[in-house]
């Protein structure tokens, strides 16, 4: 994973310890976020008790897999709507519209706010200008793709949100 360790967060990324596997990993109980393996890429995956709360978390993963969220400031407000007719095509285009406005005003988010309503999402990102002697960006994401993107509701109640994205 190019460098990058698995990490595992939820909520205000709060280190817990659990177990022998438990480096990197965080709890509040309200979502989490998780990276997984996927050749010279890197999988995202919000995981949260609302389809909202998965895709804020799947985009808490996104900028994760770029630096540490503890390190970014929330000073700068983007707001993004997305229009899309099936959950998996909305999160693409809400991954991908982040990546977009990090890309052209290099910028770093550290939180989000989802409303989805019907097949329109408003999204809300909170973050920086990357400074990279603060930030350490590790990989640069280039998009989300169609690749393993699932958005479902588990059996256990749990929205999954994810994709790959390419870094």
């Amino acid at each position: 994973m190019s460098g990058l360790q698995e990490r595992v967060s939820t909520g205000n990324a709060n280190r817990v310890p659990a177990g022998d596997d438990a480096e990197g990993k965080a709890a509040t109980g309200i979502g989490r976020w998780e990276h997984f393996a996927h050749m010279a890429d890197i999988g995202v995956r919000g995981i949260g008790p609302s389809r909202e709360i998965a895709f804020a978390q799947a985009a808490q993963a996104l900028c994760a897999a770029i630096t540490e969220p503890e390190l970014v400031r929330a000073a700068i407000l983007f707001e993004v709507d997305c229009k899309a007719n099936e959950d998996e095509l909305l999160l693409v285009d809400w991954l991908n519209a982040l990546i977009g406005e990090m890309s052209e005003h290099r910028l770093i988010f550290s939180k989000f706010e989802v409303s989805i309503s019907g097949v329109q999402l408003h999204g809300k990102a909170w973050g920086e200008v990357v400074d990279p002697r603060r930030h350490h960006p590790a990989v640069e994401a280039k998009g989300a793709t169609l690749t393993e993107l699932k958005v479902l509701r588990n059996a256990d109640g749990l929205w999954t949100a994810q994709c790959v994205v390419d870094v």
